[in-house]
């Protein structure tokens, strides 16, 4: 589905990313690991048109998006749900859905929407008696969970996940989780940037683990699990697997 080759990009003089490739088949949900400032989220934000690359070839079913901006990929399916959120606080819960759908909305009935919005709700009972409540007002893992119904609600091909458990409570993160499990059951195709990369690993069928801009190794997710050099650098020397 999204074939990477030799991508690189730049901050001023400094290279994040150093011919960076990798490769994301449909329906499987692949992660990204490695520590802070590797270049993770430079990445997403490259392929979801926030951000530059400066040489590198990007291909999404067939077609090169190297230099499409970020409206033509959030067309074509490529969705980023953000690091940190970044909602609209002022908005209600389902306006911030509707913000998702933003694209779509010329092609839409308001009851297909609404029947959408419902569906993208039952992932999330937590929401149930919020729609009306203002998204700002929310904790932060349910703010998360809007932030994802809200790049569901743009109907993605491809959906990029950039850190969900930032931040939340360890009971909260293991509901984000498990909604990430059941979008991998609906056969949905996610790049799954994390840094609790135990819970990344066990939820992904393939990884990638990047380190100063570089592709350092990748494999399946169950057999880096196992690889003693990413749990001595991201599981811990003692995790037991």
């Amino acid at each position: 589905m999204l074939k990477v080759t030799n991508l690189e990009a730049y901050y001023g003089g400094n290279q994040a990313l150093r011919r960076i490739s990798l490769e994301i088949r449909e329906g499987e949900i692949v992660c990204l690991i490695g520590a802070n400032g590797a270049g993770k989220t430079t990445l997403l934000n490259c392929l979801s048109g926030v951000h530059p690359h400066r040489r590198g070839l990007v291909v999404f079913r067939g077609q090169d998006v190297s230099a499409a901006q970020s409206q033509t990929l959030v067309r074509l399916g490529i969705v980023q749900v953000p690091e940190n959120r970044q909602l609209f606080g002022p908005l209600t819960v389902e306006e911030n859905l509707e913000m998702g759908a933003y694209l779509r909305a010329g092609r839409m009935k308001k009851a297909d929407l609404l029947e959408e919005m419902d569906r993208v709700l039952e992932l999330f009972p937590a929401l149930a008696n919020r729609r009306k409540q203002r998204a700002g007002t929310l904790s932060g893992g349910e703010q998360q969970m809007v932030a994802i119904g809200r790049g569901l609600m743009a109907d993605p091909t491809l959906l990029l996940m950039d850190e969900p458990s930032l931040g939340l409570a360890p009971l909260v993160v293991r509901e984000i989780f498990r909604i990430i499990g059941e979008l991998r059951n609906e056969g949905r195709t996610i790049l799954l940037v994390e840094q609790n990369a135990l819970a990344a690993l066990a939820v992904s069928q393939r990884a990638y683990v990047i380190e100063n801009g570089r592709i350092a190794t990748s494999g399946p997710a169950d057999l880096l699990m196992k690889d003693e050099k990413v749990r001595r650098a991201f599981l811990g020397q003692d995790v037991r697997i």
